[in-house]
């Protein structure tokens, strides 16, 4: 049990990232580790130690998020105004491609988002990320096409707006 939790303890980072990435608020995403947390422990024995526990975690993490979908889809993205005072005082030092980038990943539907991140961010393989969301391998590389595709319009689109304004 020792060894489960300081591997779990480890992984939190990824899980936050994916998380974040996923519902675009650090509240609920953290929320959402949480949840994944204590589904984790509380179902430890469920694990198969022969194998990696990210990918296990990840699938933990992203039945939660799938379970909870229409709650987090209507919950508003709310911004205080301290945060905005933040964002802009940053804005100056930030890389505005990363900034692009992540409000394409916004724009994305929450599939395409999904497929992206555990891909590309999370270096899950096909195989692996077939398994977490429990879908076919096909589907998954088919989405990604699409979602790489997207990503890329989107990406293109805001630096043709960029550069007029």
């Amino acid at each position: 049990m020792e060894l489960f939790k300081q591997e779990l303890i480890r992984l939190i980072p990824q899980l936050r990232r994916y998380a974040c990435a996923l519902v675009s608020n650090v509240e609920i995403a953290d929320d959402l580790v949480q949840d994944c947390l204590e589904r984790a422990l509380s179902r430890h024995h469920l694990w198969d130690s022969s194998r990696p526990m990210k990918p296990w975690l990840l699938t933990v993490l992203h039945n939660i998020f799938a379970n909870n979908a229409r709650q987090y889809m209507r919950t508003p993205r709310l911004v205080s105004i301290d945060d905005m005072e933040d964002i802009s005082d940053h804005k100056d030092t930030t890389d505005s491609s990363l900034t692009d980038l992540q409000m394409a990943l916004e724009q994305l539907s929450t599939e395409h988002r999904q497929i992206i991140l555990l891909v590309g961010v999370e270096q899950m393989s096909y195989k692996e990320t077939a398994t977490i969301l429990d879908i076919p391998l096909g589907t998954v590389m088919s989405r990604l096409t699409r979602a790489r595709q997207t990503l890329r319009q989107i990406m293109h689109e805001q630096s043709s707006t960029g550069d007029r304004q």
